[in-house]
């Protein structure tokens, strides 16, 4: 080794250890976006302005949020016969459609591999109603594009999943009253200029697909060019990757999101009021009724209140169950 590399290694030893009890911080900003091209989630779609989308329910002209009342809530295990309920007590489970994407709502526990989350709780709830056992329960993750489709064709006995009560979907299927009243509005990067939905013109806005959020999103601004995905935690990933500007959806949904990256955080106003109801396949008004029973219980015995407690502390305002209304 030659005199003049001896002193180069020399001094680039004496800078190391000069610096070694240097104490590196994070930035005070999100990191930069990036050029490079990332891979896109599967089935994501890019729905420039123009595109048409799903026929616009939001309108209360079909008294959307009135539900069947409820019967008396039978003792668990001796479900009335030639009902939903006994059909579901002889199968052996409740068979529920769920996301394992949208935290704090249902998610996958990175430790456990378990579902959790507070509508993976109401359904345990049922199951427990029927069963006198939490866990005679099967989920099966369903798309929010699919979540008709698979009551429809029997695929699950319930859809708890976030599911919006509107009249367009009172068309194919029914609903119990609302047990939960959300607020659509905007995540965005910190220190971004996006501060409310005016700042969304010409912006890239990831929604999942089949979610109401687009269709109000499209209303309030024409010139958004909506990526759709197949989950909210898609739209996180897209976000991350710069791939989107904001992400535009329910309160906790987003807050849930949020938890996951100290770069984002919810911005704006409110653009709309999102009333959550356990989707039910239309000729089963038994088990409609059985389940608005079963809130009615949860909220009586206080567990109701427990289960928000636990899950959406994330939204920060004070969690109330929607008064219901009845029909027949």
């Amino acid at each position: 080794m030659t005199t003049r590399l001896l002193t180069a290694c020399t001094v680039v030893l004496v800078a190391i250890t000069a610096t070694g009890c240097v104490r590196f911080t994070a930035p005070d900003s999100p990191p930069q976006r990036t050029t490079a091209i990332t891979p896109t989630p599967p089935g994501m779609i890019v729905a420039k302005p123009g595109t048409a989308l799903p026929p616009d329910s939001e309108t209360d002209n079909c008294n959307r949020l009135a539900s069947l009342r409820p019967i008396p809530l039978p003792e668990p295990g001796q479900m009335p016969p030639r009902t939903p309920m006994a059909e579901i007590y002889a199968n052996g489970r409740l068979i529920v459609g769920v996301d394992t994407g949208s935290n704090p709502f249902s998610f996958r526990d990175p430790l456990s591999g378990d579902l959790r989350g507070f509508d993976v709780d109401l359904a345990r709830e049922i199951s427990r109603a029927i069963f006198n056992d939490p866990n005679r329960i099967e989920f099966r993750v369903t798309r929010s594009a699919d979540r008709i489709r698979a009551l429809q064709t029997g695929q699950v006995d319930l859809v708890v999943k976030t599911m919006s009560i509107t009249c367009e979907r009172l068309k194919y299927v029914t609903f119990s009253s609302p047990y939960y009243v959300a607020a659509q509005r905007i995540l965005a990067v910190i220190n971004s200029k996006i501060t409310s939905a005016a700042n969304l013109k010409d912006k890239r806005v990831c929604v999942a697909t089949g979610a109401t959020s687009a269709l109000r999103l499209r209303r309030i601004v024409p010139s958004a060019t909506l990526v759709e995905t197949a989950t909210w935690a898609d739209c996180l990933v897209l976000m991350q990757q710069s791939g989107v500007d904001a992400v535009s959806t329910d309160d906790a949904i987003l807050a849930g999101l949020a938890a996951q990256d100290p770069w984002l955080h919810l911005v704006g106003p409110s653009l709309g009021e999102e009333y959550y109801g356990i989707g039910i396949r239309k000729d089963r008004d038994e088990l409609v009724r059985f389940v608005n029973a079963v809130l009615v219980d949860l909220v009586a015995t206080g567990r109701w209140r427990a289960i928000a407690d636990e899950w959406l502390s994330v939204v920060g305002a004070p969690i109330a169950l929607p008064r219901p209304t009845y029909r027949g």
